[in-house]
């Protein structure tokens, strides 16, 4: 048989969801088995956003919809940017799609060329480099060190761009470091970007989930020219325990947008009538819960961030948003754990997990050796056992 396309065959598996998919499979066989691995709420969706969806379906309107989605919801959309993050933007301005990882990518497929070159700072999020190589371009990583909060600088992102460059992609607060970029700190990333003409994906689907009062700032609302070559990527999956609904939108100029649409009527056309109806509750009804979630990730990362650092061997930051925690393993090299002799985080999360049975993700696969990310998004009850059975780990 004739070989297989060779952009496909290059893909790697997404490691959070191969973690997870383990996780998962372990507590079926009935192991006794914690996980810190998939980014997912374990809070159930709002009752009101549910009943809408049952609504829906009770009176029918399980049709098929415009392929950028429901009039509603783009709305929807545009009254929480203007609201939310004093963005101005007309309902066929946005894109609706079947969550934000699939927004992006029909967004690199809208903006690439084969060859052009993608500016991505490390960490970065394990789907980044494979959906810009899957639309046909070359991913360049620029690596933050955790020293830097890890963070990329102005004069790092000028480094890289050379005639090549068409796009940066940032994400604000982070996955998988749970940082947050300062408003002064996008100005002068967005400054490059008009300098060379480059634009913008601002992922910034962790954006209510920032801590401690922090401000957060979207990319597209600096100045006017930054908005015309920013496509801002967020959805309802993290905000409102929303992950298996499938719901993301992109919010980008009237040219892009449309050439998105198109792209979307001949592939996926548009997401589930219901979870569009779902989210369009979402967004523009009663936030209480949203927030009354984000207090509780707050106090879980508190509890884990203080944990974390009082095991002898390991450190991690205090994050400003979303829901991770990156735990620096470098003094673990070379000790053996489990019975096995840790040469990169590979080993440790492999160890840790046949030998402790808790789950994490090595964040090899985010571009970051001889680091970890857990995710806080789980019961603290979960959190406690999680820690306590890797700190007799880490101490044999």
């Amino acid at each position: 048989m004739k070989e297989l396309a060779k952009v496909a065959s290059q893909v790697q598996a997404s490691a959070t969801l191969k973690v997870d998919a383990l996780f998962k499979q372990m507590k079926a066989d009935g192991i006794n088995v914690v996980g810190f691995g998939a980014g997912e709420p374990d809070f159930n969706t709002p009752d009101n956003i549910n009943e809408a969806a049952i609504q829906a379906i009770k009176s029918g309107q399980t049709k098929y919809t415009p392929s950028n989605g429901i009039p509603a919801l783009r709305q929807a959309v545009a009254d929480w940017l203007k609201s939310r993050c004093n963005i101005s933007y007309s309902p066929n301005e946005i894109v609706v799609a079947s969550g934000a990882k699939h927004s992006i990518y029909i967004a690199l497929k809208t903006l690439l060329n084969p060859g052009d070159e993608v500016i991505i700072p490390a960490p970065y999020w394990v789907t980044y480099t494979e959906s810009v190589k899957m639309a046909g371009g070359v991913p360049v990583v620029v690596s933050a060190p955790e020293s830097a909060d890890f963070k990329i600088t102005a004069q790092q992102l000028e480094a890289a761009v050379t005639p090549k460059t068409k796009l940066f992609i940032i994400n604000n607060p982070s996955n998988p470091t749970g940082m947050l970029y300062s408003e002064q700190e996008l100005r002068e990333l967005a400054a490059v970007c008009v300098k060379h003409d480059l634009y913008i994906i601002s992922d910034e689907i962790y954006c209510e989930l920032v801590y401690n009062g922090k401000k957060f700032t979207s990319m597209a609302a600096l100045e006017e020219d930054i908005k015309e070559r920013t496509i801002i990527v967020n959805g309802v999956s993290k905000s409102y325990a929303m992950t298996g609904w499938r719901i993301g939108y992109t919010a980008s100029n009237a040219e892009i947008a449309e050439v998105m649409s198109n792209y979307l009527s001949h592939s996926t056309s548009s997401p589930s009538t219901i979870s569009q109806i779902a989210a369009a509750e979402a967004l523009s009804g009663p936030q209480d819960e949203v927030y009354a979630m984000r207090d509780v990730f707050q106090e879980r990362r508190n509890y884990i961030v203080g944990r974390v650092n009082a095991i002898e061997g390991l450190s991690c930051r205090n994050p400003d948003g979303a829901f991770y925690i990156m735990i620096n393993i470098e003094k673990m090299i070379g000790k053996t754990l489990g019975g096995m002799v840790i040469q990169n985080s590979d080993d440790f999360s492999l160890a840790l997990l046949e030998s402790a049975r808790v789950a994490v993700v090595s964040c090899t696969g985010f571009g970051c050796d001889n680091f970890l990310r857990l995710t806080y998004a789980d019961s603290i009850e979960n959190i406690k056992e999680g820690i306590d059975r890797l700190e007799k780990f880490v101490k044999g």
